[in-house]
């Protein structure tokens, strides 16, 4: 636009000196001009008035997962990826914040619309509510205990992924959303689980297959196998009887990437240091088609176990890709500039199938210092 603008300011100057030495008319040399900018306006005017057209028509860059198309986002005119946190109900009392934090992680990349689900009954973090509105239209009513909603049913197709906010002790969904939600994340849907997303459901078969590891809620060896690396870094998948789930005193902890070319950690320092968090640990479930991509030391000194445990996981279900961390405890283990980037770089893969955008952030962490962004 810049360029036609001025030819535009040029033709004036042109045919105000010609005017001077040919008065009765233009002359060839001058004709010629203007045939050749008259040409070059009229193909401007059709390529400008095209990709116009083109952007009023919405014309796709990227295609739904459910497709089956891995493609990202190729531009920042794309129409951006839809995403859904569900929340309302955790024994994490911060989490009416935590769920406007990840809204805003990912919206803030232009790359996301963020819609939020929540069950009408509310369980914890009635207090934050007045700081971190949801607004949507529903009259919520926050309860001593968990309570199931019978109306909750989320329109799951309409996503590109879905994010769960929920933590322990939260009520079972009606039977009909169940299903509807393992038919969406079979067929291609994404799936994010978060810290206390992977203790919700125990009594729920295909939820447990989808999340791969899970902790508390009824879960034993019964639910699968307790999975971790052992001394010699070799994956373990204890059968033995025992409880899922328990950590340590809350405390910084370095990561450990254990597959640097999967999407989700290729290009991160082999080891970063996590914010303060709840490092969890004898996490147990079916563990199929699970990829364990990062692991973190559980420390006996902090009560942990004293081995490796999977803080980043990928699950296959059915199409569906599923991204699970363990990590993610508080608002300031959210604030961390590593967990950012993975959950970032963790809903890119489960709802596209790749990682389009992965750069460094220049605040990472490194292995001996943690890097916060508080919010």
């Amino acid at each position: 636009m810049i360029f036609a603008t001025g030819f535009v300011r040029l033709v004036p100057t042109i045919r105000s000196t010609d005017a001077n030495l040919h008065p009765r008319g233009i002359d060839p040399i001058q004709k010629g001009w203007s045939h050749a900018l008259g040409g070059f306006f009229a193909f401007a005017s059709l390529w400008l008035a095209g990709n116009a057209m083109a952007q009023q028509a919405n014309l796709p860059v990227a295609v739904s997962t459910r497709t089956g198309s891995t493609e990202p986002l190729a531009s920042p005119n794309a129409d951006p990826m839809i995403a859904l946190i569900i929340d309302g109900q955790n024994n994490h009392g911060v989490w009416p914040k935590t769920t406007m934090m990840i809204k805003k992680y990912l919206e803030d990349t232009g790359r996301y619309r963020v819609d939020i689900a929540r069950t009408k009954y509310t369980w914890q973090g009635a207090e934050w509510f007045e700081k971190y509105p949801l607004n949507d239209g529903i009259a919520h009513e926050a309860l001593g205990e968990s309570k199931p909603d019978p109306n909750f049913h989320p329109e799951f197709s309409k996503y590109n992924v879905v994010i769960s906010n929920l933590g322990y002790g939260a009520a079972p969904w009606p039977e009909a959303t169940q299903k509807d939600f393992e038919k969406y994340v079979g067929e291609g849907g994404g799936f994010v689980v978060l810290h206390a997303a992977d203790n919700s459901f125990g009594d729920w078969t295909e939820f447990n297959k989808m999340i791969g590891l899970g902790g508390w809620g009824g879960r034993n060896e019964k639910s699968g196998p307790y999975v971790y690396l052992n001394q010699d870094e070799k994956e373990v998948r204890d059968n033995s009887p025992g409880n899922g789930g328990s950590h340590g005193a809350q405390h910084e902890f370095p990561i450990i990437v254990r597959d640097a070319e999967h999407p989700i950690t290729k290009g991160l320092p082999k080891m970063w240091l996590h914010s303060q968090d709840e490092l969890y640990d004898r996490l147990r479930g079916p563990a199929v088609k699970m990829k364990v991509l990062a692991t973190a030391y559980a420390a006996q000194d902090k009560g942990g176990t004293g081995r490796h445990e999977p803080m980043i996981m990928t699950i296959d279900y059915g199409k569906g890709r599923v991204f699970h961390t363990p990590m993610g405890h508080g608002d300031y283990s959210m604030e961390c500039v590593g967990f950012i980037t993975v959950l970032l770089r963790g809903t890119e893969w489960a709802a596209t199938g790749a990682v389009a955008h992965d750069e460094i952030p220049k605040d990472f962490p490194t292995t001996d210092k943690s890097s916060k962004r508080p919010f």
